[in-house]
């Protein structure tokens, strides 16, 4: 009797201390499961004494019973995991393995197969595949739900436990059986895990130099730094640099200080995001700061810009979007992102372990939320459905087996390259198409009278010289 009430002493003094750590502060599966009307009930302390009771009469009973022995570790883990689970798809009890994964993957470097995952209804729901990584390689895409690994049924698990499965040591293969929408049967495809290096930005010259083509694939710890050496090097190498291309497709996140550095490069100040928990006074505003190099102003001068986005586009890359959509210095390409607007906090516990739990909301400059929403782009483009009319046999993860593809038959031969480009980026040939015609708009506008007098003392300047 006195073992069960210590035991019963300890639960209720764990449980509370994590309710009031809850309290205390208050990238990822479908948005719309984060509810602003969650049901509450409200209990006495007494109230909420007897439920703690019945917890720890369950844990006995399971301890006791269950068909095969249990330790008391996992089950205890298990009991908090679910409790944080059930407020979102996104909150969770971290345990020391858990916890040292998550502080390597905002490194940018990690084991597995290069996917932005979450909890899904049916399994584990893809946000988006990484550039460059088994998972992208084998054609996996934004809005696929990976329903079993290595044949077991990943539904009924917690994200941590199925990401588990996921992970690996490199060189080791796993099968994934995917769901896809518009697919009429599952798809099956075994990857071989790889450590993953994350080379979050990179940065291209496109149409003869005129289109400088930025991409950013996660918001890791390096980001901004890569983003600003890779600017510096394309005004390097091209002295005819229209406008730009931010293509933020497939990002499904990652640090928040980042996502502010980046929307910071282009815009000359101002608010980037705020945040709203559940006491809206201890809201919080960011605002842009030019970075650590004390850069004033846009990084670019105010040159065009347009921001590639998809469905596969979350929670940081939807604020770097939507700040730049907002100051009116972008214009937004694509389609609808994914709507992941909410905010998690990492507490840790103890030294080894942690709770990730969701403390607010995202709000834009303009006020509108992120949550359940996304991005809309000013301009849509869907992904181009190109006919294989020379191999009927096409790779099943082709451009033309996209969902919601557009029809776009080939009506001539040209280039080997220019043909691959269209079939296999349709979205980015017509953001280059688009930013070409605000670039002929922006060279259109009067000079102001400081640049015409500038002009006209260079004029002179070189006149003398003669």
């Amino acid at each position: 009797m006195l073992k069960k009430q210590s035991i019963i002493q300890s639960l209720f003094i764990l449980f509370i201390g994590v309710l009031m750590g809850c309290s205390l502060v208050g990238g990822n599966a479908p948005a719309e499961e984060i509810e602003e009307g969650r049901k509450v009930t409200k209990l006495s302390q007494s109230e909420e004494e007897d439920m703690l009771l019945l917890f720890s009469k369950v844990y006995e009973v399971i301890k006791s019973d269950y068909v095969e022995e249990v330790g008391e570790k996992e089950l205890l883990e298990a009991a908090m995991n679910g409790m944080l689970s059930s407020l979102d798809p996104h909150s969770q009890f971290l345990n020391a393995e858990e916890f040292k994964e998550m502080n390597e993957d905002t490194r940018g470097e990690f084991g597995g197969l290069g996917m932005t995952v979450s909890k899904g209804k049916m399994g584990i729901l893809v946000i988006a595949p990484m550039d460059d990584t088994p998972a992208f390689r084998a054609g996996v895409q934004s809005g696929d739900i990976i329903t079993h690994v290595d044949d077991v049924i990943v539904s009924e698990l917690s994200l941590s436990d199925s990401v588990k499965k996921l992970k690996g040591k490199p060189g080791s293969k796993v099968k994934l059986t995917i769901f896809r929408e518009g697919e009429n049967k599952p798809l099956k495809m075994t990857l071989k895990r790889e450590m993953i290096h994350v080379q979050s930005v990179k940065t291209e010259l496109k149409r003869d130099g005129k289109i400088g083509y930025i991409r950013i694939s996660v918001f890791d710890t390096n980001t901004d730094t890569l983003l600003k050496k890779g600017i510096a090097k394309l005004q390097k190498d091209s002295k005819q640099i229209e406008g730009y291309i931010l293509d933020v497709r497939a990002n499904g996140g990652g640090l928040l200080p980042q996502a502010i550095a980046v929307v910071d490069t282009f815009i000359e100040g101002g608010e980037v995001v705020s945040t709203r928990p559940r006491d809206k006074e201890q809201g919080k505003s960011y605002f842009a700061e030019h970075g650590p190099y004390a850069v004033k102003g846009d990084l670019t001068n105010g040159l065009p810009l347009v921001v590639l986005i998809n469905q596969g586009s979350a929670s940081a890359s939807e604020i770097v979007a939507g700040a730049l959509q907002d100051h009116k210095r972008a214009v937004i390409a694509g389609v609808k992102s994914y709507g992941k607007g909410s905010v998690q906090t990492l507490m840790p516990v103890t030294e080894d372990t942690a709770i990730k739990l969701t403390t607010s909301r995202y709000y834009l400059p303009s006020g509108r939320t992120i949550q359940a929403k996304g991005i809309t782009p000013d301009v849509e483009i869907k992904f181009a459905k190109v006919e294989e009319i020379e191999n009927e046999d096409s790779d099943l993860f082709s451009e033309a087996n996209r969902a919601n593809a557009l029809d776009a038959k080939k009506t001539q031969k040209k280039s080997e390259k220019e043909d691959k480009d269209k079939k296999d980026d349709y979205q980015l040939e017509r953001a280059m198409d688009l930013l070409r015609g605000m670039a002929v708009y922006h060279d259109s506008q009067p000079k102001t009278v400081e640049k015409i007098n500038e002009t006209t003392s260079e004029s002179e300047d070189k006149e003398e010289k003669k």
